[in-house]
């Protein structure tokens, strides 16, 4: 089966939902998601999204900010057109029906969060499930949309690439993705000029995550393999506050409660993180997250405790409703009792190479969102800026996608787009080889390849993952694809991705902590790792 489009997007996250919007003005869209439209990261987003709305705040503040976390690594053209672009965004979230919190004491202005890393208070947020509202927000506006179709339950296998010829160089066009059809085993052809990638992150290749299960890494596998540059790798952020209880499957604590006055103490009540930093328990999530490793590794504990006993039961039950409820289910009342939490995988800080206008090394080839490597996290994320990122880009991919269709001729984008072919695969019999492989990646990427790491265990993982990677490309070839088989394939090309710029990187900078080279070496590191 061959679907026809000029815009393909696929995920369905802010980024996916904004540039189908944006997009549609200009042609047919095309939007594929591996589930239902709203399941995605954004939807998981419980913070905020940070911009200067405040007489109080500055761009150069903001900016200055997101510098000082990315630990040198970010490219400061593309931070500072996110954080100029703030206001423009927020504005298109409030017309697209996102209501964001406002401050009934106070002239019901906007109530403005602070999270680890700001200096200032500038966090929108909808009560504590702000990605939520705005994915819902934007969902229903793609729904209604008449020129843009959506395909749920569709996963992408690849991309569908051409080398044309121009001079003495080749040149890689992007002619659209394959996809499969989750409820039937099919696969569609699906053919476009222009091809978005806004799959979101790569969490699920972590045996502990923040991620909902969609999480694996799609988009940087498929661009990889088709031969785009991936950057920055090794920085993966581990967010520091995950509930820890055995039924609680990957539940966010925000940041936001520690920007609410929230203390980290060890299980017997002490205070640690002023040993760690000037900023306490507000400090960077990297520096956070490795001061909860250090304490959980010296004391024996299997979690730490977030103490929000300095503000009243009545405020935190109104200011985080949502996790307030959530934790109650598993017998914790958060705003009488402090709550135990761990570490967690939670955003990629790397990812396909982009410009700011979500351009990628290939014709016809954009991404946006967590997927990217623009330059704006760096070698750390500062707290909120993802979603601002999400729409800022978007926007921009939209605008430069369109030029990209008017500036073709029509013969030129009518390339032949090759249908699937299956080849001599036969369906598999043998899917306990998919879930015990899926199992063993996740854990020695965990104990390896995780917060804390060694040149002895990266080279434990970089021999595993290679052997594991040739067993998957055999297993691809000779048996019928499927969701959790894409999956694991595209798990493994991310981990690989992961340790090998994790062993290119002899320094420890921002999210990447080498117990072997605990310094920072600016003379020698001081730039991107290009894979």
């Amino acid at each position: 089966m061959i679907r026809s489009c000029d815009f393909l997007v696929i995920g369905s996250g802010l980024a996916g939902l904004n540039f189908a919007l944006e997009a549609a003005g200009h042609g047919r869209v095309l939007l594929a998601t591996k589930r239902d439209l709203t399941e995605s990261n954004t939807r998981r987003a419980q913070g905020g999204i940070a911009a200067v709305v405040s007489s109080e705040d500055t761009f150069e503040r903001h900016v200055s900010d997101t510098l000082v976390a990315g630990a040198g690594l970010c490219r400061e053209q593309t931070v500072r057109f996110c954080v100029e672009h703030g206001p423009e965004a927020i504005q298109k979230l409030v017309d697209s029906g996102v209501d964001f919190s406002r401050r009934k004491d106070a002239g019901n202005e906007l109530d403005l969060g602070r999270e680890g890393g700001h200096t200032k208070r500038r966090v929108l947020h909808v009560e504590d499930f702000t990605g939520q509202s705005i994915e819902n927000a934007m969902a229903e506006k793609v729904r209604n949309h008449g020129n843009i179709d959506i395909l749920e339950h569709h996963i992408a296998v690849d991309l569908i690439m051409k080398h044309k010829a121009t001079g003495n160089n080749a040149d890689r066009v992007c002619l659209g993705a394959y996809l499969l059809d989750k409820r039937t085993g099919q696969v569609v052809t699906a053919s476009a000029p222009v091809t978005m990638l806004a799959t979101g992150g790569a969490g699920k290749v972590y045996l502990y995550t923040s991620n909902p299960d969609v999480a694996t890494g799609d988009g940087i596998a498929m661009a990889h393999r088709a031969g785009a540059r991936v950057a920055n790798m090794e920085f993966y952020q581990f967010h520091p506050t995950c509930l820890y209880h055995p039924k609680a499957k990957s539940f966010l604590v925000s940041e936001a409660l520690r920007g609410e006055g929230g203390i980290l103490r060890r299980i017997d009540g002490t205070e640690f993180m002023k040993k760690y930093h000037e900023m306490e328990s507000l400090a960077p999530r990297d520096v956070v997250a490795r001061a909860i490793d250090t304490e959980l590794k010296a004391t024996g504990d299997e979690y730490v405790l977030l103490d929000m006993s300095a503000r009243s039961p009545e405020f935190i039950r109104e200011r985080f409703p949502n996790i307030h409820r959530e934790c109650l289910k598993y017998g914790i009342d958060i705003s009488a009792e402090p709550i135990p939490v761990v570490p967690a995988a939670h955003f990629s800080c790397g990812g396909v190479v982009t410009d700011t206008k979500g351009q990628t090394d290939i014709q016809g080839l954009y991404a946006c969102g967590e997927v990217a490597c623009n330059g704006l996290h760096g070698a750390n994320r500062l707290a909120s800026n993802s979603l601002l990122e999400a729409v800022v880009i978007s926007t921009e991919a939209a605008k430069e996608a369109s030029e990209h269709i008017r500036s073709q001729e029509k013969d030129q984008m009518l390339h032949a787009v090759p249908i699937w072919d299956t080849g001599r695969a036969v369906p598999s019999d043998e899917i306990v080889i998919v879930t015990q492989t899926w199992d063993e990646i996740r854990r020695f990427m965990w104990n390896f390849v995780g917060i804390a790491r060694t040149d002895n265990r990266l080279e434990r993982a970089e021999r595993r993952i290679n052997l594991i990677r040739q067993e998957i490309e055999t297993y691809y070839w000779k048996y019928d694809v499927t969701s959790d088989f894409i999956e694991l394939r595209n798990i493994a090309a991310v981990a690989q991705l992961i340790i090998r710029s994790a062993r290119l990187r002899r320094e420890s900078r921002g999210l990447h902590h080498n117990l072997d080279y605990p310094f920072t070496d600016d003379r020698n590191y001081k730039r991107d790792t290009i894979i």
